[in-house]
């Protein structure tokens, strides 16, 4: 039998390459160091290096080699300082080794110690039914509202996590990935740091969605000469007018991001070489800050004296920043060639913000400048979240990381009140938006409001420039009915508090009631019997559980068809559901017994296992044989198999990553899975006869349904069939592809 070699580790030459690490970090950082600076980053490096020396990280290298990487991120990429600096090299010191918080702040003061405290994961053991990930997201941005590094610390860690994510299990790459996504590159957006959300985007891709990461950078690669060809003729005229002006001027073009152009495809549906604004060019102008407008502008009308702008894209965000701070000049314009080109006009000081974001703002705050207010505002908002976010509610930490990721992406829209005072709203906001937005009271008290003088509803939605007059009355109450047309997280949270706060009552009525009725019906009052209950009758919290109890919108009697089901349930389930809830290792312990201690043994393995585990394939996604899938363990129904590319799979996996398995197919079994195809082309008799012969006669595949429309001569049908696997559908869909007059035939989901 053959041993195993471990690879032979040469200590010295490790060491040296992580002095190596060190220097090139202190470089980096000179410029701004003053005092003391170097030796707090030195003593930090130490103790850094002592905590972690016999540590190493999934890849085999040193583990000191991450928080060196993070913190030269922290400086190179993001502008941070040396309290930064500090923090990202110790972030994992008190998570991973004996040092407290409180050994920290003695060390390095409390600065260091509430951003180290702010990154910290939360330990100990939760409740089935909440999420440790929301929990710990909550937690850090506690700690932003106080001090905004610590989120810019760990979208350094983060980012340094995506870019080793090769070393780590493929179930692992699919949590991180997720969490990124949804959380990180909306986060790293809502900053201003656009370069390091494109690349955390990229990095998701490359990791979820593998071939189509590597089919779009091979293109991008194969199409670059032509690319660059195109730019240099289009700036050309640009250039020579811009010398004419004697401004100093950079301009570049450069392709937008594997990942914009993905997103673009999939929403488009056409073919790589039929997306025009595959690239933008941005012109960079050298000017003191008083003359940057006027140069702006003046450089837009050289563009737009030799290009045809497109009305509808003008973006202006000089004269009115984006609540990051981010300023710039947007245009769209008709090529020579018939190509729409996206014209990007800023300067430096507006680009650097644009690069680095919130830490760059820092370094012209004392300008008179618009710049970061929008953040510092959006801050605010955050904490004001915070304080109003009910710790005692266990689905308050999912809840709230929803509201507060549902406005990270979004546009803005710029009102005014009756004063003449600009206010920024998430764009799509409502009239009782903008009341809440002034007060809290305001907006509990709305009834209606005036916008430009005219009377309207509470859901009226908000345009640019409108001017907002709010009326109330001591007799208005909020209603539930708000919460379907309020879109702001502000909005959200303050009206489902002052509606809890009514319900309150009804609560503790329904609790009562629950109680006593499952006494009768001899069940515990435990918190899994409680989730069960909730999740049975589709309430999204506890409370809201006990809340319809309490109103008589759930009848008393209904308590006893829930328990029948329950126990019909755990028979079938053969106690197996409920060891995966309680533990999640005891269903690794479960599978080894039923694979007989196979390799992969934590793998639940589909088409095998049907008899032993219960486990469905989901709805959402419709998974197939050969798809990348995953297993998600609910609480009521077993477990559900999900594809990767479900657009259930991020929220899944960012909020409940520790109920998610690895799964994978057998193909011992030939089963027959539900699968869905969309063929559009160009009408013609007989195109019908044409494509199900294809299914019907040569491929002998089932149809359960087809749903075929046409019109002014396109032709698109829906048909709903039963294949084996990936495999045989990828050699359906090549053939109906080549029926005379198909145009496209893709896979969709139900």
């Amino acid at each position: 039998m053959n041993a195993t070699v471990e690879p032979t580790i040469d200590l010295e030459l490790e060491r040296q390459e992580i002095l190596k690490r060190y220097r090139r970090l202190l470089r980096a950082a000179k410029p701004m160091l003053k005092g003391d600076d170097a030796k707090l980053i030195k003593k930090a490096f130490n103790t850094s290096a002592e905590a972690h020396k016999n540590m190493r990280r999934r890849s085999g290298e040193p583990y000191i080699y991450h928080p060196l990487a993070v913190a030269q991120i922290a400086v190179e990429e993001i502008g941070l300082g040396t309290t930064s600096i500090v923090a990202a090299l110790l972030h994992d010191v008190v998570e991973d080794t004996d040092t407290t918080i409180a050994d920290i702040e003695r060390t390095f003061g409390p600065k260091v110690a509430r951003i180290i405290d702010g990154l910290t994961k939360i330990s100990g053991i939760f409740d089935y039914g909440t999420s440790q990930q929301a929990e710990n997201f909550r937690k850090m941005l506690l700690t932003l509202s106080d001090d905004v590094r610590v989120i810019l610390v760990k979208l350094a860690d983060r980012l340094h996590n995506m870019r080793t994510l090769d070393s780590m299990p493929r179930d692992k790459q699919l949590k991180i990935a997720a969490e990124t996504i949804y959380i990180y590159a909306p986060l790293a957006h809502r900053l201003g740091l656009y370069t390091i959300k494109s690349e955390l985007e990229d990095l998701y891709l490359k990791h979820v969605e593998p071939e189509a990461y590597k089919d779009i950078a091979k293109k991008l690669r194969e199409t670059r000469i032509a690319r660059d060809r195109f730019i240099g003729r289009f700036i050309e005229p640009i250039e020579r007018d811009l010398g004419d002006t004697k401004i100093k001027y950079l301009i570049k073009g450069r392709p937008k991001s594997i990942y914009s152009i993905w997103n673009k495809l999939n929403k488009s549906k056409k073919p790589f070489e039929e997306i025009y604004d595959l690239f933008a060019v941005r012109i960079i102008l050298q000017v003191p800050q008083e003359e940057e407008k006027a140069a702006c502008w003046r450089a837009y009308s050289i563009v737009t004296d030799h290009y045809k702008p497109n009305p509808d894209r003008l973006k202006d965000w000089i004269s009115t920043p984006r609540a990051n701070g981010y300023e710039s000049l947007h245009t769209t314009v008709m090529s020579r060639t018939g190509q729409w080109v996206e014209v990007q006009i800023r300067s430096e000081r507006m680009n650097e913000i644009a690069e680095k974001g919130y830490a760059a703002h820092w370094k012209y705050k004392g300008n008179d400048t618009q710049t970061g207010a929008g953040i510092e505002a959006w801050i605010s908002q955050v904490r004001d979240m915070l304080e109003s976010a009910n710790n005692s509610d266990k689905k308050a930490a999912i809840e709230f990381v929803d509201d507060f990721r549902s406005n990270l992406y979004s546009e803005e829209v710029f009102v005014f009140t009756p004063k003449g005072d600009l206010k920024v709203l998430q764009r799509g906001a409502t009239a009782l938006d903008f009341a809440f937005d002034i007060h809290t009271q305001i907006g509990a008290r709305c009834m209606a409001a005036k916008v430009n003088n005219t009377l309207v509803p509470l859901s009226h939605v908000l345009q640019n420039g409108d001017q907002v007059e709010v009326i109330t009355s001591n007799r208005q109450k909020p209603s539930e009915d708000w919460l379907r047309f309020v879109v702001t997280s502000k909005a959200k949270t303050k009206i489902k508090d002052l509606i809890k706060e009514d319900n309150k009552r009804y609560v503790t009525d329904g609790r009562d009631i629950v109680q006593k009725k499952l006494r009768v019906l001899r069940m515990e009052m435990t918190n899994e019997t409680i989730n069960q209950l909730r999740a049975y009758f589709g309430s999204k919290t506890t409370d809201d559980f006990f809340y319809r109890v309490g109103k008589g919108h759930i009848d008393a009697q209904e308590l006893k068809k829930f328990k029948t089901d329950k126990e019909a349930k755990e028979n079938r389930l053969n106690k197996l559901n409920t060891d995966v809830l309680q533990d999640g290792k005891s269903f690794t312990k479960e599978l080894k017994k039923i694979h007989g201690e196979r390799a992969d043994a934590d793998m639940l393995l589909i088409g095998e296992d049907m008899d032993r585990i219960d486990y469905t394939l989901s709805k959402c996604c419709n998974p197939i044989s050969g798809d990348d899938v995953f297993g998600f363990v609910t609480i009521n129904d077993g477990i559900k198999i999900h594809r990767v590319t479900c657009p259930n799979a991020v929220e899944l996996m960012s909020n409940h990553g520790n109920r998610i398995i690895k799964a994978k197919w057998t193909s011992q079994k030939e089963l027959a899975f539900l699968a869905g195809l969309r063929i559009t082309g160009t009408d013609r008799v007989g195109l019908v006869n044409d494509v199900t012969r294809v299914i019907s006669n040569e491929l002998h595949i089932n149809m359960r349904s087809v749903t075929i429309d046409s019109k002014d001569g396109i032709f698109e049908g829906n048909i709903r069939l039963y294949v084996h696997d990936t495999a045989h559908l990828e050699i359906l869909m090549r053939k109906l592809e080549r029926v005379q007059g198909v145009f496209e035939v893709v896979r969709f989901d139900s």
